[in-house]
């Protein structure tokens, strides 16, 4: 008797995720002049917690920012307005690469307790995906980051970073 063959599905969220970076890490390696960091729902996501990706954030430097939004004109969704401008401020653009929308956040800044504070990250890592070198924080520096955005999706994604094994990226 032989062994069942499982058949798995593709993971339409991984096709989309693959997608967005292939369209974009290239040009953010060619064209952006200050480091760039991909943060966000896709970097716990490619750490390898099980959150739902809604869009590719990347952050970005003011001037690579204003950059990327030139040479991405085509692509750029001019209608959109972010849910949580009050509470964030930055040079945002929203474009659209096929099937998962992409943000080029230039010169974060989160309001708190002190004022507006620059979103710094420290430590980071890369992961590869179809060859492309892909920078996102640590684990530690994404919980870090998250919590100081607090908002309950934010949370929530600390709380399956935090549930991550040791040997996560």
């Amino acid at each position: 008797m032989r062994d069942p063959v499982i058949r798995r599905e593709p993971d339409p969220q991984q096709s989309a995720v693959t997608a967005a970076l292939v369209a974009t890490v290239p040009d953010l390696h060619r064209h952006c002049r200050d480091p760039w960091i991909v943060i966000g729902s896709v970097a716990a996501y490619l750490a390898g917690a099980a959150v739902t990706v809604a869009d590719l954030d990347v952050l970005t430097s003011v001037r690579d920012a204003q950059t990327m939004a030139g040479h991405w004109q085509a692509q750029r969704d001019l209608e959109y307005t972010p849910a949580d401008s009050p509470r964030f401020r930055s040079h945002l653009a929203r474009f659209h690469f096929g099937g998962l929308p992409v943000e080029v956040i230039g010169g974060l800044e989160v309001s708190g307790a002190d004022g507006w504070v620059p979103v710094r990250i420290g430590a980071r890592t890369f992961v590869d995906i179809d060859g492309l070198s892909v920078p996102i924080p640590t684990i530690a520096e994404q919980i870090r980051v998250l919590q100081s955005f607090a908002r309950p999706k934010d949370f929530q994604r600390v709380a399956l970073l935090k549930a991550l094994p040791a040997r996560a990226p």
